[in-house]
């Protein structure tokens, strides 16, 4: 089978490599969920937070897990796009993954943009199609 000259493998690194860069951001959040619960636990917060409606401590905490959640699953669907472009399966997958990366800041807009703009090459869905059906 003939291959054409295409991008796919260099996005395969490039995504392989953010999905590893999302899933280390979860250890930020961890470290905040941490700091969260040794706030809430510190004998001088709790009374001063005694008039409050709601412990501040909590809110951290909720923000902290919320972004361990977020970035893990992020890094995790990044890492299947990144073995989906070495497959060349899963061309949906992959151009919903580029269009999401796009709303993760500078490196997620740039591979995103550029991503969507290899798939669209007629020969890459190509690639897509004709391995589906073998």
């Amino acid at each position: 089978m003939e291959r054409t000259n295409n991008n796919l493998n260099t996005f395969s690194i490039l995504y392989l490599v953010k999905g590893i860069l999302t899933l280390s951001i979860s250890l930020f959040f961890v470290f905040y969920v941490f700091i969260g619960f040794v706030i809430g636990n510190s004998d001088d917060w709790r009374y001063e937070t005694d008039s409050l409606p709601i412990n501040p401590a909590i809110i951290i905490i909720a923000i902290g897990a919320i972004g361990v959640i977020i970035s893990i699953i992020m890094g995790i669907l990044t890492l299947m796009a990144s073995k989906y472009l070495r497959d060349t399966k899963n061309y949906n997958f992959i151009f919903v993954m580029a269009v999401i990366n796009c709303l993760t800041g500078i490196l997620g807009i740039l591979l995103g943009i550029f991503t969507i703009i290899e798939l669209m090459k007629p020969d890459v869905k190509q690639l897509f199609y004709t391995d589906q059906q073998r």
